[in-house]
């Protein structure tokens, strides 16, 4: 427990989670291929409970139209999962409505149960998947996988419930999302045993060694490696290094763009907010670009930030489907 006589951090006001309009997203579409969109929206009314936002629709509408965002994958991985899952994805199959109520973002989702919930899965949380599976806004499954970091489910029950999703989602043809912390050896161990070589991959908010990342690429060609705001942090410089290697293979890098938000705001982002005092309380899609600057500046010759948004809009549609219209 901290000490009472601490000074409270000071909330930046709603107005800047508006962001200045990026000089390369105005010429590069914007595509986060992981966000936790429900999430974030409850983050957002935690934060700030009389704000201008009424729900999800208003939310993305107010904050990412204008700037760019053509897509999102939304994730939903903790379960029970929330039954608005439906109602979201509905909303999105016409034209007509993505334009009125999404304000013209493309919304698709992923559905898994992530290794924290390990435990609580079971035939009806499977259930639940499946019948997401076959609904026409869902371009994968996920996120899945292993965590030893905090180990909220055990380790044999980890790898039981990695397994069979892997052996589910590979029958289905569905892409994969994968979630890797502190669990290399296991991770890659149980890849290559349920997944065909040339499965879609993503392997999401990449962390662990640059080592890891080179045999999954050199193993699975069709593996892609997210990127997020975590590459700004001072304490990592895993994804950076993963980065560069990417870079240098023949094929050309397989990163894909996410902010796994509402966690990883880019800390580069506040050269952009001068005004801001503290620290924003949630990271949105709309934040991607800052990502992109970050991997640009991290020591790879020719590419720039909208190189890097190009490359990784063709790989969100090589691993998911996703097209920009």
């Amino acid at each position: 427990m901290g000490k009472n006589n601490k000074k409270k951090s000071s909330l930046p006001h709603e107005k800047h989670l508006l962001l200045p309009p990026h000089s390369t997203a105005a010429t590069t579409p914007v595509v986060d291929t992981h966000t936790h969109l429900l999430t974030t929206y409850s983050w957002y009314r935690s934060k700030y409970s009389t704000g201008t936002f009424s729900d999800i629709y208003e939310f993305v509408r107010g904050l990412y139209v204008g700037r760019n965002v053509k897509a999102i994958v939304d994730v939903w991985c903790e379960p029970p999962i929330a039954r608005i899952w439906k109602e979201l994805a509905d909303s999105a199959i016409s034209p007509g409505d993505r334009a009125t109520m999404w304000g013209g973002v493309d919304y698709w989702f992923v559905m898994g149960v992530h290794p924290h919930e390990a435990k609580h899965y079971n035939d009806e949380v499977e259930k639940t998947i499946l019948e997401a599976m076959a609904h026409p806004r869902c371009v994968g499954w996920g996120e899945i996988g292993l965590d030893y970091h905090y180990d909220h489910s055990s380790r044999p029950i980890q790898q039981q419930i990695f397994a069979r999703q892997l052996r589910i989602a590979v029958a289905l043809k569905k892409p994969l999302t994968i979630h890797t912390r502190e669990a290399e050896e296991d991770t890659e161990r149980i890849l290559k045993a349920e997944v065909p070589v040339d499965h879609p991959i993503h392997i999401h908010c990449f962390t662990d060694s640059p080592e890891l990342a080179r045999r999954l690429l050199d193993h699975f060609p069709n593996l892609h490696i997210g990127i997020t705001g975590v590459i700004s942090y001072s304490t990592n410089t895993n994804t950076a290094a993963t980065v560069r290697h990417m870079v240098s293979r023949p094929e050309g890098p397989r990163f894909l763009l996410e902010t796994d938000a509402p966690y990883m705001v880019p800390a580069n982002i506040y050269d952009s907010l001068p005004e801001v005092k503290g620290r924003l309380p949630l990271c949105h899609t709309a934040m991607i670009p800052w990502v992109a600057d970050f991997a640009a500046a991290s020591g790879i010759d020719g590419w720039d930030t909208a190189r890097i948004m190009r490359r990784a809009n063709e790989n969100a549609r090589k691993v998911y489907g996703i097209t920009i219209n």
